[in-house]
This record gives C-alpha cells, sequence and structure tokens, in this order.
C-alpha cells in the first residue's frame, strides 16, 4: 500500500469530484506549489492509487432507464464454467458491475439497458442462455437514493 500523507488525500477528495481540474487550481486549493503538486499526483498514478479517469454519464440522458441487480446462482464451480461467465461478463456493455459475493448466490450483476423490455431480452436470451446459471434472482432499481464513485478518505 502507498504512503499516502493529507496532501495526498486532499488531492485524491478533489480529484475524486473534479478529475478535470487543472493542476495549477489543484496546487491553490491543497496548499502546495505546481511542482510539488504536480509530482504527488505522477506519484499517486504510478503507485496504482490513482487508477485512472473517467466521464461520469448520464443514463437518462442517452436513454437508459432500466436498471437491475441481477444474482445468479451457478449450477457448479468449475474453471470452464467461471470462464465461461468470466468471458460473458467482459463482453457485455450493459453489465456495469459485477462481484462474486458470499451467501446463496454467487455473483451479483449490475445490468443497465433502455427499458425493462430489453432488460428481460438481455437476461432470458444472453446471461440464462449460456446454460450455466442455475437460479437467479432480478431486483429492478426503482430509484438510485445514491450513487458514487469517491471513495471514503
Amino acid at each position: 500500500m502507498a504512503e499516502i500523507d493529507q496532501y495526498d488525500r486532499s488531492i485524491l477528495r478533489i480529484l475524486q469530484s473534479d478529475g478535470k481540474i487543472g493542476n495549477q487550481e489543484l496546487a491553490e486549493k491543497v496548499n502546495l506549489s505546481n511542482s510539488p503538486c504536480w509530482r504527488r499526483v505522477k506519484k499517486l498514478e504510478e503507485s496504482g492509487v490513482i487508477d485512472g479517469y473517467v466521464a461520469m454519464l448520464n443514463p437518462k440522458a442517452l436513454g437508459l432507464s432500466a436498471m437491475a441487480y441481477v444474482h445468479i446462482a451457478l449450477l457448479d464451480h468449475r474453471q470452464q464454467t467461471i470462464e465461461i461467465l468470466d468471458d460473458f461478463v467482459a463482453g457485455q456493455e450493459q453489465i456495469i458491475e459485477c462481484s462474486s459475493v458470499t451467501g446463496s448466490n454467487d455473483y451479483v450483476l449490475k445490468i443497465i439497458e433502455r427499458d425493462n423490455e430489453s432488460l428481460e431480452k438481455f437476461i432470458m436470451q444472453g446471461l440464462l442462455r449460456l446454460g450455466i446459471v442455475r437460479s437467479s434472482t432480478t431486483n429492478l432499481i426503482l430509484r438510485q437514493k445514491k450513487h458514487t464513485t469517491a471513495l471514503p478518505l
């Protein structure tokens, strides 16, 4: 784990809320001069603490109004079965999160689609047709109360 001090934490807090901020403005906000601030950001990038920069898109503005959590239990846990699921997940842009979980299910997928009909088609004709899912439960997301990518620092 990288050694992170208060300056680094301040830099990370600001970058989490505004990844497009310029180095000069960032340096002013964290009370550093330009060069030390730039070096700290580079160090955080090189050490893997900063994993990348992205644009946050508005799903509704893009016509994506159906989101769901799909809990799945696999038929078995053979390497081939897991690889089939991994390959499927990697190739589907509708799956925006995939986590291996404890409990009665093996995975939780977060899926986004245009509408409920498209979501159903994706689950029925894509995911379940793989032939590796023993059971699934779909929870439609009615409204998101909180959505953030910011980590607690």
